[in-house]
């Protein structure tokens, strides 16, 4: 998926042999990291590159693969912060959260 920000393009890939989405922007590659379970989706860690930082980048990572999580019905368990945190911001997402979290 390649998705506008700012006049730059921002190219959404998954590699889930390596258990993350890679967002290549301006030669320099975000990541979300994730582990797989049967019943669940757990994000673990979110990075952006010194210099991207507050340009979106992070926010459209993140609402890319929460949009996955519901694609593949799946519920999600935030452990990285910036996910969770997102989540707390944007209300439509936490239905899709693992129960009790």
């Amino acid at each position: 998926m390649v998705l506008i920000l700012h006049t730059m393009e921002l190219e959404i890939t998954n590699h889930p042999e390596e258990g993350r989405f890679e967002g290549k922007i301006d030669g320099k590659t975000a990541v979300v990291e994730y582990m797989d379970r049967p019943d669940k989706i757990v994000f673990t860690h979110t990075e952006v590159p010194v210099g991207l930082e507050g340009k979106g980048v992070g926010s459209a990572m993140a609402k890319h693969v929460l949009d996955y999580a519901r694609e593949i019905n799946k519920r999600v368990l935030p452990l990285c912060p910036f996910i969770k945190a997102y989540i707390q911001r944007h209300p439509e997402y936490k239905n899709n959260l693992v129960a009790g979290f």
